[in-house]
C-alpha cells in the first residue's frame, strides 16, 4: 500500500490452489549433500508469495503423515527440521536475486540485493548466519538489512551441538549458538 515492494518466502508444505511453479530450481548444500529446490509463486494483495518446493517440505504435512508441521507431536522437533529450515533460509536468500517476477504492474523482474529481510522465529534464524558468511564475504547484499522476530519463544529450534557442521558455517558462528536455559 506504501509503494514498497513485498516477498513473503515459505516452505510449500501443501498444494497452494494459486501457486505454479516457475521453472527455476537451485542447488543448496544441505547437510553433506547438495539438494535442488523449486520456486513455487502466486501474487495475493500486493505480494509475491514464493513456496520453496522440496521433498522434505512436502512430507511432513499434517494430512499425509497425521502429523505436524514442526514434529510429530507438540513439543518435539523432527530429526531433520535443522536441515529443513537450512534450505528455507538459503533459498529465501536466493529468491530476491534470481526469481524474475512480473506480477505488478509497477514491478518487474528480480528484486534485487537491496532489501530487508525479516526473519520470524528459529526457523529462519539461519538466514542472518548465512547472508554474512555466504554473500557478504563474496561481495553481495551488501546492503541488505535484516529484522529478527520472535514469533513464539515456546518453540527455539534446539538441536545438538554435534549437529553444528551440518548448518555449513564457519566456526566462528558455533558460539552464536550455544544457549542455556534457566
Amino acid at each position: 500500500a506504501n509503494g514498497h515492494r513485498v516477498m513473503t518466502v515459505a516452505p510449500r508444505y501443501d498444494q497452494y490452489k494459486d501457486a505454479w511453479d516457475t521453472g527455476v530450481a537451485i542447488e543448496v548444500k544441505v547437510g553433506y549433500i547438495t539438494e535442488k529446490v523449486r520456486f513455487f509463486h502466486c501474487y495475493k494483495r500486493g505480494v509475491d508469495r514464493v513456496f520453496i518446493d522440496h521433498p522434505m517440505f512436502l512430507e511432513k504435512v499434517w494430512g499425509k503423515t497425521g502429523s505436524k508441521i514442526y514434529g510429530p507431536t507438540t513439543g518435539t522437533d523432527y530429526e531433520d527440521n535443522q536441515l529443513r529450515f537450512s534450505m528455507l533460509c538459503q533459498a529465501a536468500l536466493e529468491a530476491p536475486r534470481i526469481l524474475n517476477l512480473n506480477s505488478c504492474e509497477y514491478f518487474s523482474g528480480p528484486y534485487g540485493e537491496d532489501v530487508v529481510f525479516i526473519a520470524n522465529d528459529w526457523h529462519t534464524a539461519l538466514l542472518p548466519c548465512y547472508l554474512k558468511s555466504m554473500y557478504r564475504s563474496k561481495g553481495m547484499y551488501e546492503t541488505a538489512k535484516v529484522a529478527y522476530c520472535i514469533h513464539n519463544i515456546a518453540y527455539q529450534g534446539r538441536f545438538s551441538f554435534s549437529d553444528f557442521s551440518l548448518l555449513n558455517l564457519p566456526d566462528a558462528f558455533r558460539s552464536s549458538f550455544d544457549f542455556i536455559d534457566g
